[in-house]
């Protein structure tokens, strides 16, 4: 053997015991912890922005307009108030029973609710007619108000100054506009509504294959894999639920094995999110879960739903209808009244 031939077969040797002693255990994580409520006094920092002439309100109202429907258990509740506020309203020669579910909901929903007086030319009241409270804005100088809409063919006007009823859900860091109660639950609506969209791609993309296929049987030779690989392939999309036939002569028992990647774990995280958040949301709007439909998952069940409403409606909806009457006062007439709620039959 040459000097050169010797050189040329260590050289392996060598280079392998050298990765031997560089090899050593790492563990590493994925980016370090983020602390969520390090930036939430930023939120008492948060005011009415002056645009044009008038304010902004300090959270966006388009925003909230789109949360209402995000998640069932938290547009059900909102449905549940207005409906028993409005079965309960007396209606008025001003103020019909449709404009009144609409100024409630608007209420509910945003935190503020207007009605526009409309008067005749001898400044005598026609109707009470709700303006939306996703375009209504307060002037600067509080006294008037303003409907922004920029259309192609709307541009924002002003109010008769001393026509618009202002109904609003006190905030503690400004008192231009009111806030809804429920914001303390909108991350948890959202993440609802992101776990019900995430589920629903993932099955509308078949993108049920969560395992590993590992192949050691000898028996198998490449075109068997290849036509595998192509039928695992295939199993994707429309009809992704199917049954793969595999025929393996001389093969061992574990010569195939399927190795799932966290599919049941991943299950019962969805429902795990699913569950918590809606009881987040139920908590801040307070509607007993009997009233909205849902199903109990006890043999005890709820309890009785009759006194569970009576305790609602007393708790709830009975102060939310003395702040409703505040329009009474502004008007000078009893336009709100309230029927005595009651669970029998109206026949």
């Amino acid at each position: 053997m040459s000097e050169h031939d010797a050189l040329t077969s260590t050289a392996p040797v060598q280079e392998a015991e050298q990765q031997k002693n560089t090899t050593h255990a790492e563990a590493f994580s994925f980016g370090d912890p983020i602390p969520v409520l390090d930036r939430r006094e930023l939120l008492d920092y948060v005011e009415c922005v002056q645009m044009d002439r008038w304010y902004e309100p300090p959270v966006s109202f388009d925003g909230l307009a789109r949360t209402y429907r995000a998640a069932v258990h938290h547009s059900s509740p909102i449905a549940v108030k207005r409906d028993i506020l409005s079965s309960t309203y007396i209606p008025h020669r001003l103020l019909s029973q449709q404009a009144f579910a609409r100024f409630v909901q608007d209420y509910l929903v945003f935190g503020n609710a207007y009605l526009e007086k409309r008067t005749n030319r001898l400044g005598g009241v026609l109707s009470l007619e709700p303006a939306l409270a996703k375009y209504t804005r307060r002037g600067l100088d509080l006294d008037t108000y303003w409907f922004v809409q920029y259309d192609l063919t709307t541009q924002p006007y002003e109010f008769t100054q001393g026509n618009i009823f202002h109904l609003m859900e006190p905030d503690i860091n400004q008192e231009i506009y009111g806030l809804p109660g429920y914001l303390s639950a909108i991350p948890s609506t959202l993440l609802n509504e992101s776990a019900t969209l995430f589920r629903r791609k993932y099955y509308i993309n078949g993108s049920h294959a969560g395992f590993i296929m590992y192949m050691t049987d000898a028996a198998q030779n490449q075109e068997d894999v290849n036509n595998i690989r192509q039928a695992m392939k295939s199993a994707k999309g429309p009809g992704n639920f199917r049954n793969l036939f595999m025929y393996s002569p001389n093969g061992k028992k574990d010569g195939i094995q399927i190795i799932p990647l966290s599919e049941v774990a991943a299950k019962d995280e969805f429902l795990n999110i699913k569950n918590v958040s809606r009881d987040d949301m139920m908590a801040a709007h307070r509607v007993p879960p009997q009233m909205m439909g849902i199903i109990p998952n006890n043999t005890g069940g709820f309890g009785d739903v009759e006194k569970a409403s009576r305790v609602f409606v007393r708790n709830e909806l009975i102060p939310l209808q003395e702040r409703i009457k505040e329009l009474n006062e502004w008007l000078g007439d009893e336009v709100i009244r309230f029927a005595k709620y009651t669970l029998d039959d109206i026949s």
